[in-house]
């Protein structure tokens, strides 16, 4: 089981906690729920007609932490490699992860920056999985797509990131399908 310190409470932060949760890793998320999604009103997130931001924001809360993802009221204010791992130190104290998921929007972008990610103007530069140019740090959601950015698919990018460290830790491709109970 891996520690993974997810930097960002929105969409795709909690959307890496919930996968890399329910199958039993340990998702440490760090936000105050001061995301973007307050200001929200959804009308294009599939198989919800319609929900205010703030709504998604308490059910998407509850339910990651339903499956045993750790959330921490508490700014993040700095990440370091040490020791083959990362600190993340924030106003509660220090974090040590295997993995860090930055998913703050641009507010992460200095953290990035500082654990030596390739940025350009405007993003943080990643590949079709999400992963940085440091090794097991991933960057999801605004801080890749600041002037495309949308709920579902920074909710996508985040559980893209989470089934890529799922399958990393299991050596082999993953597939996260839920089936019904059978009757």
């Amino acid at each position: 089981m891996s520690t993974v310190a997810i930097v960002g409470d929105g969409p795709a932060g909690l959307s890496a906690a919930l996968l890399l949760a329910k199958n039993d890793h340990r998702a440490v998320v760090f936000g105050q729920d001061k995301t973007a999604m307050h200001s929200a009103q959804l009308h294009n997130y599939l198989g919800i007609g319609e929900i205010n931001g703030s709504a998604f924001q308490a059910v998407a809360r509850e339910q990651v932490t339903g499956f045993g993802a750790e959330l921490h009221d508490a700014e993040v204010t700095g990440v370091a490699a040490e020791n083959g791992r990362f600190v993340v130190r924030s106003e509660s104290g220090a974090t040590e992860a295997d993995y860090v998921v930055l998913a703050a929007g641009k507010r992460a972008r200095g953290l990035a920056e500082e654990l030596g990610a390739d940025v350009d103007e405007t993003r943080v530069l990643v590949d079709t999985e999400y992963r940085t140019s440091v090794d097991r740090v991933y960057a999801a959601g605004r801080l890749t797509r600041p002037n495309r950015s949308q709920a579902v698919i920074s909710a996508g990018a985040g559980a893209t990131a989470a089934l890529d460290i799922l399958a990393r830790e299991a050596g082999k491709d993953i597939q996260d399908w839920d089936t019904p109970p059978r009757e």
